[in-house]
Protein backbone atom coordinates (compact mmCIF):
# COMPACT_ATOMS: atom_id res chain seq x y z
CA UNK A 1 0.00 0.00 0.00
CA UNK A 2 1.00 3.65 -0.40
CA UNK A 3 0.53 6.22 2.37
CA UNK A 4 0.88 9.95 1.81
CA UNK A 5 2.11 11.46 5.08
CA UNK A 6 1.34 15.17 5.35
CA UNK A 7 3.38 17.72 7.32
CA UNK A 8 2.98 21.46 7.06
CA UNK A 9 4.53 23.05 10.15
CA UNK A 10 7.46 22.21 12.37
CA UNK A 11 5.45 20.44 15.15
CA UNK A 12 4.02 18.11 12.48
CA UNK A 13 7.46 16.70 11.78
CA UNK A 14 7.92 15.72 15.44
CA UNK A 15 4.62 13.83 15.17
CA UNK A 16 5.34 12.04 11.88
CA UNK A 17 8.97 11.10 12.61
CA UNK A 18 8.08 8.06 14.77
CA UNK A 19 5.40 7.01 12.26
CA UNK A 20 8.02 6.81 9.52
CA UNK A 21 10.29 4.80 11.82
CA UNK A 22 7.42 2.45 12.63
CA UNK A 23 6.78 1.89 8.91
CA UNK A 24 10.45 1.10 8.36
CA UNK A 25 10.41 -1.38 11.26
CA UNK A 26 7.22 -3.01 9.98
CA UNK A 27 8.75 -3.42 6.53
CA UNK A 28 11.58 -5.45 8.07
CA UNK A 29 8.91 -8.13 8.56
CA UNK A 30 8.41 -8.16 4.76
CA UNK A 31 5.32 -5.99 5.06
CA UNK A 32 4.99 -3.86 1.95
CA UNK A 33 4.14 -0.31 3.06
CA UNK A 34 5.37 2.50 0.88
CA UNK A 35 5.08 6.12 1.90
CA UNK A 36 5.63 9.59 0.56
CA UNK A 37 6.43 12.43 2.96
CA UNK A 38 4.72 15.54 1.64
CA UNK A 39 5.75 18.91 3.05
CA UNK A 40 3.09 21.45 2.16
CA UNK A 41 5.50 24.30 2.81
CA UNK A 42 2.93 25.97 5.07
CA UNK A 43 5.67 27.26 7.37
CA UNK A 44 9.22 28.09 6.47
CA UNK A 45 11.47 27.50 9.45
CA UNK A 46 15.15 28.35 9.24
CA UNK A 47 15.86 25.56 11.75
CA UNK A 48 14.36 22.96 9.37
CA UNK A 49 17.63 22.23 7.61
CA UNK A 50 19.12 18.86 6.78
CA UNK A 51 20.32 18.66 10.38
CA UNK A 52 16.73 18.98 11.60
CA UNK A 53 15.65 15.91 9.63
CA UNK A 54 18.78 14.01 10.68
CA UNK A 55 18.09 14.78 14.36
CA UNK A 56 14.56 13.42 14.06
CA UNK A 57 15.66 10.43 12.01
CA UNK A 58 13.41 11.13 9.03
CA UNK A 59 14.17 11.49 5.32
CA UNK A 60 13.97 14.73 3.42
CA UNK A 61 10.39 15.24 2.16
CA UNK A 62 9.67 13.57 -1.16
CA UNK A 63 7.93 16.74 -2.30
CA UNK A 64 7.51 20.30 -1.05
CA UNK A 65 4.32 21.96 -2.27
CA UNK A 66 5.77 25.39 -1.32
CA UNK A 67 2.38 26.72 -0.28
CA UNK A 68 3.48 29.17 2.44
CA UNK A 69 2.64 32.84 2.72
CA UNK A 70 -0.52 34.87 2.34
CA UNK A 71 -3.65 34.94 4.45
CA UNK A 72 -5.12 31.76 5.93
CA UNK A 73 -7.59 31.60 3.05
CA UNK A 74 -4.83 32.03 0.45
CA UNK A 75 -2.66 29.45 2.17
CA UNK A 76 -5.52 26.95 2.39
CA UNK A 77 -6.30 27.44 -1.30
CA UNK A 78 -2.65 27.06 -2.35
CA UNK A 79 -2.26 23.84 -0.39
CA UNK A 80 -5.48 22.39 -1.81
CA UNK A 81 -4.69 23.24 -5.44
CA UNK A 82 -1.16 21.87 -5.27
CA UNK A 83 -1.95 18.76 -3.25
CA UNK A 84 -4.90 17.92 -5.49
CA UNK A 85 -2.66 17.98 -8.56
CA UNK A 86 -0.07 15.81 -6.82
CA UNK A 87 -2.60 13.29 -5.49
CA UNK A 88 -4.21 12.91 -8.93
CA UNK A 89 -0.78 12.25 -10.46
CA UNK A 90 0.29 9.93 -7.62
CA UNK A 91 -2.81 8.21 -6.14
CA UNK A 92 -2.43 6.93 -2.58
CA UNK A 93 -4.32 4.30 -0.61
CA UNK A 94 -4.34 6.46 2.50
CA UNK A 95 -3.60 10.09 3.36
CA UNK A 96 -2.31 10.44 6.91
CA UNK A 97 -2.57 13.87 8.53
CA UNK A 98 -1.40 14.95 11.97
CA UNK A 99 -2.29 17.71 14.39
CA UNK A 100 -4.42 20.73 13.63
CA UNK A 101 -2.63 23.12 11.29
CA UNK A 102 -4.07 24.50 8.04
CA UNK A 103 -2.33 21.76 6.05
CA UNK A 104 -4.14 19.10 8.10
CA UNK A 105 -7.56 20.43 7.16
CA UNK A 106 -6.72 21.37 3.56
CA UNK A 107 -5.21 18.01 2.62
CA UNK A 108 -8.04 16.14 4.31
CA UNK A 109 -10.62 17.97 2.19
CA UNK A 110 -8.65 17.29 -1.01
CA UNK A 111 -8.23 13.59 -0.24
CA UNK A 112 -11.88 13.03 0.58
CA UNK A 113 -13.05 14.80 -2.59
CA UNK A 114 -10.81 12.42 -4.53
CA UNK A 115 -12.33 9.45 -2.64
CA UNK A 116 -9.12 8.70 -0.79
CA UNK A 117 -9.27 7.45 2.80
CA UNK A 118 -7.88 9.74 5.53
CA UNK A 119 -6.37 8.89 8.92
CA UNK A 120 -6.06 11.68 11.49
CA UNK A 121 -3.36 11.36 14.14
CA UNK A 122 -4.18 13.39 17.27
CA UNK A 123 -7.87 13.30 16.42
CA UNK A 124 -10.64 14.39 18.76
CA UNK A 125 -8.87 17.01 20.85
CA UNK A 126 -10.99 20.11 21.50
CA UNK A 127 -10.45 23.39 23.31
CA UNK A 128 -13.97 24.72 22.84
CA UNK A 129 -12.45 28.02 21.72
CA UNK A 130 -13.71 28.86 18.25
CA UNK A 131 -11.48 31.93 18.06
CA UNK A 132 -8.54 29.57 17.54
CA UNK A 133 -7.90 28.65 13.89
CA UNK A 134 -6.67 25.27 15.12
CA UNK A 135 -10.06 24.46 16.65
CA UNK A 136 -11.76 25.04 13.30
CA UNK A 137 -9.15 22.88 11.58
CA UNK A 138 -9.77 20.06 14.09
CA UNK A 139 -13.54 20.14 13.71
CA UNK A 140 -13.48 20.22 9.91
CA UNK A 141 -10.85 17.47 9.70
CA UNK A 142 -12.63 15.16 12.13
CA UNK A 143 -15.99 15.68 10.44
CA UNK A 144 -14.80 13.87 7.28
CA UNK A 145 -11.91 11.65 8.46
CA UNK A 146 -12.16 7.86 8.13
CA UNK A 147 -9.82 6.64 10.89
CA UNK A 148 -9.13 8.44 14.16
CA UNK A 149 -5.96 7.90 16.19
CA UNK A 150 -6.31 9.51 19.61
CA UNK A 151 -4.00 10.58 22.43
CA UNK A 152 -6.48 10.16 25.28
CA UNK A 153 -9.86 8.79 26.33
CA UNK A 154 -11.14 12.38 26.47
CA UNK A 155 -10.39 12.83 22.76
CA UNK A 156 -12.13 9.55 21.95
CA UNK A 157 -15.20 10.58 23.93
CA UNK A 158 -15.32 13.89 22.05
CA UNK A 159 -15.51 11.96 18.79
CA UNK A 160 -18.19 9.59 20.06
CA UNK A 161 -20.30 12.57 21.15
CA UNK A 162 -20.02 13.83 17.58
CA UNK A 163 -21.36 10.56 16.20
CA UNK A 164 -18.15 8.76 15.22
CA UNK A 165 -18.46 4.97 15.47
CA UNK A 166 -16.21 3.45 18.11
CA UNK A 167 -14.74 0.94 15.63
CA UNK A 168 -13.14 3.83 13.73
CA UNK A 169 -11.46 5.27 16.86
CA UNK A 170 -8.09 3.91 18.00
CA UNK A 171 -6.59 5.04 21.31
CA UNK A 172 -2.87 4.76 20.58
CA UNK A 173 -1.06 7.39 22.66
CA UNK A 174 0.95 10.42 21.63
CA UNK A 175 3.48 10.41 18.79
CA UNK A 176 4.92 13.73 19.99
CA UNK A 177 5.96 11.88 23.13
CA UNK A 178 7.45 9.07 21.02
CA UNK A 179 9.83 11.67 19.59
CA UNK A 180 10.52 13.29 22.95
CA UNK A 181 11.47 9.98 24.59
CA UNK A 182 13.60 8.88 21.65
CA UNK A 183 15.49 12.19 21.51
CA UNK A 184 15.83 12.81 25.25
CA UNK A 185 19.32 11.33 25.41
CA UNK A 186 20.41 13.59 22.54
CA UNK A 187 19.20 16.95 23.85
CA UNK A 188 21.84 19.58 23.10
CA UNK A 189 23.03 22.31 25.41
CA UNK A 190 22.58 25.58 23.49
CA UNK A 191 25.24 28.29 23.41
CA UNK A 192 23.17 30.53 25.69
CA UNK A 193 23.65 28.06 28.56
CA UNK A 194 27.26 29.15 29.08
CA UNK A 195 26.68 32.67 27.79
CA UNK A 196 24.10 33.34 30.51
CA UNK A 197 25.75 31.04 33.09
CA UNK A 198 22.51 29.10 33.49
CA UNK A 199 22.16 26.48 36.22
CA UNK A 200 19.79 23.54 36.43
CA UNK A 201 16.54 24.50 38.16
CA UNK A 202 17.62 28.14 38.47
CA UNK A 203 15.86 29.70 35.49
CA UNK A 204 12.42 29.84 33.85
CA UNK A 205 11.38 29.18 30.26
CA UNK A 206 8.70 31.23 28.56
CA UNK A 207 6.88 31.12 25.20
CA UNK A 208 4.01 33.35 24.10
CA UNK A 209 2.31 33.58 20.72
CA UNK A 210 -1.49 33.33 21.11
CA UNK A 211 -3.45 36.37 19.87
CA UNK A 212 -5.14 36.83 23.26
CA UNK A 213 -1.73 37.33 24.86
CA UNK A 214 0.37 39.13 22.25
CA UNK A 215 -1.88 41.00 19.83
CA UNK A 216 -2.68 43.71 22.36
CA UNK A 217 0.39 45.68 23.41
CA UNK A 218 -1.27 46.44 26.73
CA UNK A 219 -1.91 42.75 27.44
CA UNK A 220 1.61 41.75 26.46
CA UNK A 221 3.15 44.46 28.62
CA UNK A 222 0.99 43.48 31.62
CA UNK A 223 1.87 39.81 31.26
CA UNK A 224 5.60 40.41 31.04
CA UNK A 225 5.60 42.84 33.95
CA UNK A 226 3.67 40.36 36.11
CA UNK A 227 5.96 37.48 35.18
CA UNK A 228 9.07 39.52 35.93
CA UNK A 229 7.68 40.82 39.21
CA UNK A 230 7.06 37.28 40.46
CA UNK A 231 10.16 35.61 39.02
CA UNK A 232 12.36 36.09 42.14
CA UNK A 233 15.03 37.49 39.85
CA UNK A 234 15.51 34.14 38.09
CA UNK A 235 16.63 34.38 34.45
CA UNK A 236 13.69 34.15 32.06
CA UNK A 237 14.61 32.57 28.73
CA UNK A 238 12.18 33.71 26.07
CA UNK A 239 12.53 32.19 22.56
CA UNK A 240 10.50 34.74 20.64
CA UNK A 241 7.88 33.67 18.10
CA UNK A 242 7.89 35.94 14.99
CA UNK A 243 4.34 37.05 15.83
CA UNK A 244 5.47 38.17 19.28
CA UNK A 245 8.72 39.73 18.05
CA UNK A 246 6.84 42.39 16.10
CA UNK A 247 5.00 43.54 19.21
CA UNK A 248 8.08 43.45 21.43
CA UNK A 249 10.05 45.60 19.00
CA UNK A 250 7.37 48.29 18.99
CA UNK A 251 7.01 48.18 22.80
CA UNK A 252 10.74 48.37 23.45
CA UNK A 253 10.29 46.34 26.64
CA UNK A 254 13.52 45.47 28.40
CA UNK A 255 13.94 43.71 31.73
CA UNK A 256 17.21 42.82 33.41
CA UNK A 257 16.39 39.13 33.80
CA UNK A 258 14.43 38.56 30.55
CA UNK A 259 16.57 37.18 27.74
CA UNK A 260 14.96 37.32 24.29
CA UNK A 261 16.45 34.66 22.02
CA UNK A 262 15.73 33.46 18.49
CA UNK A 263 13.62 30.30 18.11
CA UNK A 264 15.71 27.28 19.08
CA UNK A 265 16.14 23.88 17.48
CA UNK A 266 14.13 20.97 18.88
CA UNK A 267 17.05 19.38 20.76
CA UNK A 268 18.26 22.71 22.15
CA UNK A 269 14.82 23.93 23.23
CA UNK A 270 13.96 20.73 25.06
CA UNK A 271 17.36 20.69 26.76
CA UNK A 272 16.40 24.01 28.31
CA UNK A 273 12.92 22.78 29.21
CA UNK A 274 14.28 19.62 30.85
CA UNK A 275 16.63 21.59 33.10
CA UNK A 276 14.51 24.62 33.99
CA UNK A 277 12.50 25.27 37.15
CA UNK A 278 9.25 25.80 35.26
CA UNK A 279 7.71 26.81 31.93
CA UNK A 280 5.28 29.67 31.34
CA UNK A 281 3.54 29.25 27.99
CA UNK A 282 0.41 29.51 25.87
CA UNK A 283 1.41 26.57 23.66
CA UNK A 284 -0.42 23.26 23.66
CA UNK A 285 2.39 20.93 22.63
CA UNK A 286 4.81 22.19 25.27
CA UNK A 287 2.33 21.23 27.99
CA UNK A 288 2.59 17.62 26.79
CA UNK A 289 6.39 17.67 26.88
CA UNK A 290 6.57 19.26 30.35
CA UNK A 291 4.10 16.66 31.62
CA UNK A 292 6.37 13.79 30.53
CA UNK A 293 9.53 15.57 31.72
CA UNK A 294 7.89 16.35 35.08
CA UNK A 295 8.47 20.11 34.78
CA UNK A 296 5.89 22.51 36.31
CA UNK A 297 4.01 24.33 33.58
CA UNK A 298 1.75 27.40 33.71
CA UNK A 299 -0.53 27.86 30.70
CA UNK A 300 -1.77 31.38 30.01
CA UNK A 301 -4.98 30.38 28.26
CA UNK A 302 -8.64 30.14 29.24
CA UNK A 303 -9.06 26.61 27.82
CA UNK A 304 -6.95 23.70 26.69
CA UNK A 305 -7.42 20.92 24.17
CA UNK A 306 -5.10 18.76 26.29
CA UNK A 307 -6.92 18.49 29.65
CA UNK A 308 -4.94 15.40 30.64
CA UNK A 309 -1.86 17.63 31.06
CA UNK A 310 -3.79 19.34 33.89
CA UNK A 311 -5.73 16.45 35.43
CA UNK A 312 -2.78 14.03 35.34
CA UNK A 313 0.28 16.03 34.32
CA UNK A 314 2.31 18.97 35.59
CA UNK A 315 0.34 21.70 33.81
CA UNK A 316 -1.99 24.28 35.35
CA UNK A 317 -4.40 26.38 33.30
CA UNK A 318 -4.13 29.93 34.67
CA UNK A 319 -6.20 31.87 32.15
CA UNK A 320 -5.22 35.13 30.45
CA UNK A 321 -5.55 37.44 33.47
CA UNK A 322 -1.97 38.41 34.46
CA UNK A 323 -2.99 38.54 38.13
CA UNK A 324 -3.39 34.74 38.14
CA UNK A 325 0.38 34.41 37.89
CA UNK A 326 1.33 35.62 41.37
CA UNK A 327 -0.28 32.82 43.44
CA UNK A 328 0.93 30.18 41.00
CA UNK A 329 4.50 31.49 41.10
CA UNK A 330 4.33 31.63 44.89
CA UNK A 331 3.41 27.93 45.04
CA UNK A 332 6.22 27.15 42.62
CA UNK A 333 8.91 28.91 44.62
CA UNK A 334 7.54 27.52 47.88
CA UNK A 335 7.98 23.99 46.51
CA UNK A 336 4.22 23.39 46.59
CA UNK A 337 3.61 22.53 42.95
CA UNK A 338 1.26 19.61 42.51
CA UNK A 339 2.52 16.06 42.06
CA UNK A 340 2.02 14.84 38.52
CA UNK A 341 2.00 11.66 36.48
CA UNK A 342 2.10 10.60 32.83
CA UNK A 343 -1.12 9.94 30.90
CA UNK A 344 -1.88 6.36 29.74
CA UNK A 345 -0.05 5.12 26.64
CA UNK A 346 2.31 8.12 26.54
CA UNK A 347 5.08 5.56 26.54
CA UNK A 348 6.94 6.06 23.26
CA UNK A 349 5.05 3.38 21.31
CA UNK A 350 2.12 5.31 19.81
CA UNK A 351 3.43 5.16 16.24
CA UNK A 352 3.97 1.42 16.52
CA UNK A 353 0.30 1.04 17.48
CA UNK A 354 -0.82 3.29 14.60
CA UNK A 355 1.00 1.24 11.97
CA UNK A 356 -0.24 -2.01 13.50
CA UNK A 357 -3.84 -0.78 13.19
CA UNK A 358 -3.29 0.41 9.61
CA UNK A 359 -1.83 -2.99 8.68
CA UNK A 360 -4.92 -4.65 10.13
CA UNK A 361 -7.30 -2.27 8.35
CA UNK A 362 -5.58 -2.73 4.98
CA UNK A 363 -4.66 -6.40 5.48
CA UNK A 364 -0.98 -5.85 4.62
Amino acid sequence: MLIDIIAGARPNFMKIAPIIRAIEEENKKETNINFRLIHTGQHFDKNMSGDFFDQLGIPEPHINLESGGGSQAEQTANIMVRFEKDLIEHPADLVLVVGDVTSTMACTIVAKKLNTKVAHVEAGIRSGDMTMPEEINRIVTDSITDYFFTTSDVAGNNLIKNGVEEERIFFVGNTMIDTLLKCQGSFKQPAIWDLLALQKGKYLMMTLHRPANVDSEENLRSLLEEIVENSHGYPLIFPVHPRTAKKLSSLGLKFENVHYVDPLGYLEFNYLVKHCLAVITDSGGITEETTVLGIPCMTLRDSTERPETCTIGSNELLGTNPKALAPAMQRLFNGQWKKSGIPPLWDGRAAERIIKEICTLYKV
